[in-house]
């Protein structure tokens, strides 16, 4: 539940206290420390189900709460997008294969907190056009979050990842988006990524929200399998994703789910 500490703006986003950034601080670490310890797990023959058990387990035993089990009917404490699937994929049995890239994606409450992060992992060896694609996405959210600090807009956020991605021949999904979130998992804005600078709200500190741009080899259209969840790239092309939660600060935004092991990117550590 919202506790309506802080301001709205004028376009309902909450602008938060200076104490709100600790209560984000210990939710953003804990599921970024989740993604560090699945990161072994992920091998050829893995199965994607295993891989949520893994993490519904270490939730429990943190003592905090899964924010997807239960939302709007979804079963697990993470999607799991392999391949193609853009976001929104559904734990399986189906096991993984040598050269399969994944996002895994996980948010979970702490003392009210939401985090909310994802990112890459690969099981065996990365394909050479697979390793450009997670690179490509990684160093474009790292650019949307250079240019999260006040007095810029969302529209600057989301044309510095457009510019990049399209720059490297790729393309940026526009049927998702990032999202404020604090004491609520969705809340205003919807952060695009992509736009014209200088256009949408104006960023100010005490906001938090995600970035968590989608790029794709191919063309950015998708589309949402049978099951209402998992959404596919139309042209079946390789889709990556990477997520951080952060907060706007008099300076730089604060990464609030940085990876404490280093292993936020698949080919570090």
């Amino acid at each position: 539940m919202d506790d309506a500490r802080g301001r709205l703006t004028k376009d309902g986003i909450r602008i938060h206290e200076a104490a709100d950034y600790q209560g984000m601080r210990d939710a953003g670490r804990l599921a970024a420390e989740i993604l560090d310890r699945i990161a072994p797990h992920v091998f050829p023959g893995q199965t994607t189900a295993e891989l949520d058990r893994l993490i519904t387990q270490w939730v429990e035993e943190a003592g905090a709460e899964s924010a997807t089990i239960g939302y709007k009917g979804y079963q697990h404490a993470s999607c799991i997008s392999v391949n193609h699937v853009v976001c929104h994929g559904i734990p399986g049995t189906k096991t993984l294969k040598d050269g399969d890239i994944l996002n895994i994606d996980v948010t979970v409450i702490v003392d009210g907190w939401f985090g909310d992060t994802s990112r890459m992992f690969v099981a065996g060896k990365l394909s050479r056009k697979a390793e450009r694609l997670v690179q490509v996405t990684h160093d474009a959210l790292m650019k949307g979050i250079e240019a999260a600090r006040p007095g810029n807009t969302f529209g600057d956020i989301g044309n510095a990842i457009q510019s990049y991605v399209e720059g490297n021949r790729m393309s940026v999904v526009r049927d998702f988006c990032g999202h404020g979130l604090g004491r609520v998992f969705h809340a205003p804005p919807n952060v695009l990524h992509f736009g014209r600078p200088g256009t949408g709200p104006t960023l100010e500190p005490g906001m938090f929200f995600t970035i968590e741009p989608m790029v794709n080899l191919g063309r950015p259209e998708t589309k949402v399998l049978a099951d209402d969840w998992t959404a596919v790239t139309r042209d079946k092309s390789l889709s990556a994703q990477f997520e951080h939660s952060v907060g706007i600060t008099e300076g730089e935004a604060e990464i609030f789910t940085l990876s404490p092991a280093g292993l936020f990117h698949p080919t570090w550590g």
